[in-house]
């Protein structure tokens, strides 16, 4: 039997989550000399997914406290916490207090849908095709982290 990759089980989980109601989370987005932040406040007791992202970049809970996916373990992480995710990571988390997440990328752009295009996918699927096509990144990147 062909056991599923967390990240498949995340997708299974967003399909059944998809049906019912959705909690719509206040989003800033910060821009800096060469740096985007997002900033995005997640309410005590809503559990999210997120995407998948091509590149490493740089995780801060600002604020509150959560279970989060990091590598094969469901950590119990509190604020002050910084975390640099490998490229091909898809996370599940449930706040279990009012939550502040910073997601940090290195760039010049500020058009938000051209930003998204350069750091994430939604989905496994689409992160392979995108790999697939680098074939100059280093090799470490090139690990699809199924943590």
């Amino acid at each position: 039997m062909n056991e599923l990759s967390i990240i498949d089980k995340i997708e299974a989980y967003e399909t059944l989550a998809r049906q019912a109601p959705q909690v719509d989370l206040p989003l800033e987005h910060i821009f800096a000399s060469g740096v985007y932040c997002r900033h995005l406040f997640i309410p005590k007791g809503v559990i999210l997914t997120g995407e998948i992202h091509k590149t490493r970049n740089l995780n801060i809970l600002l604020k509150g406290r959560m279970k989060v996916l990091i590598g094969d373990d469901v950590q119990d992480i509190q604020a002050p916490f910084i975390v640099v995710s490998p490229a091909g990571v898809k996370r599940i988390a449930e706040a279990l207090e009012d939550c502040v997440w910073l997601t940090i990328h290195a760039t010049e752009k500020t058009d938000l849908n051209k930003i998204k295009d350069d750091f994430v996918v939604a989905t496994k699927t689409q992160y392979l095709e995108y790999i697939a096509q680098e074939p100059l990144l280093p090799f470490k990147e090139l690990q699809l982290c199924t943590a």
